[in-house]
C-alpha cells in the first residue's frame, strides 16, 4: 500500500483495502467506533447534596444547554446511569449509599467529583464530612471549585468524553483494572 502523508497534520493516509472503496466506506477499529458512541451518549445520574448541583441544574438549563455533549438525559436510576456526578458534600453516613448507588450501576461506568467537597471534603475538614469520594469509589474526572462554574462542570464532561473515547473496550476486564476494584473492595464478575 502507498502511503500518503498530509502536510497539514500528522495523519497518515492509506488506500483501502480492496472492496472497500468508495464514498460510503471507511475502514476503522472497533475500539474506536465503540469508544465514539459511548462518548457521546453518556447518561449522567447527579448524586447532588449541596451547592454545586445547583450549579449543575444550571448546567442543564438552556444557557448552557448539557444536552449539546451528548448528555441529553439525566438519569435517576443507577441501572440506567453510566456516568455517575457526585456534587456536594457526602458525610460518612452517606458515604455507604453513594458506594451502593456505583455498584448498582453497569459496567462501563464512570465518576465525576464535582467541587471542592466531593473531591476532598472542602472546607469541611470534619470528622463527619468524608475527605473526598475517592475514599470509598474511583473517581475518573475531578472538577475543582467551590461551587465550580457550569463552564467548568461542561469541560469536566468534555475531558471524561475523551477519556472514555479513548479507553479500549476490553479494558474493564483486565487484571490491572480488577485490583483497582479491589483496593476500593468491589469485585468484578
Amino acid at each position: 500500500m502507498s502511503e500518503v502523508i498530509n502536510n497539514n497534520s500528522e495523519v497518515k493516509m492509506v488506500e483501502a483495502p480492496p472492496g472497500l472503496e468508495g464514498e460510503s466506506f471507511f475502514a476503522t477499529s472497533l475500539d474506536a467506533v465503540v469508544g465514539l458512541a459511548r462518548s457521546k451518549s453518556l447518561w449522567p445520574l447527579p448524586f447532588a447534596t449541596s451547592c454545586c448541583g445547583i450549579e449543575f441544574m444550571a448546567t442543564m438549563a438552556s444557557t448552557y444547554d448539557l444536552a449539546r455533549f451528548g448528555s441529553e438525559r439525566p438519569s435517576f436510576s443507577p441501572r440506567q446511569a453510566d456516568m455517575l456526578m457526585v456534587m456536594g458534600t457526602i458525610s460518612k453516613k452517606l458515604g455507604p449509599v453513594l458506594r451502593q448507588v456505583y455498584e448498582q450501576m453497569a459496567e462501563p461506568r464512570w465518576v465525576i467529583a464535582v467541587g471542592a467537597c466531593a473531591s476532598s471534603g472542602g472546607v469541611f475538614d470534619t470528622y463527619s464530612v468524608l475527605q473526598g469520594i475517592d475514599k470509598i469509589i474511583p473517581v475518573d474526572v475531578y472538577v475543582p471549585g467551590c461551587p465550580p462554574r457550569p463552564e467548568q462542570i461542561i469541560d469536566g464532561i468534555l475531558k471524561l468524553q475523551e477519556l472514555v473515547k479513548n479507553e479500549p473496550m476490553r479494558r474493564r476486564n483486565t487484571p490491572e483494572y480488577k485490583a483497582l476494584l479491589a483496593t476500593y473492595g468491589i469485585t468484578v464478575n
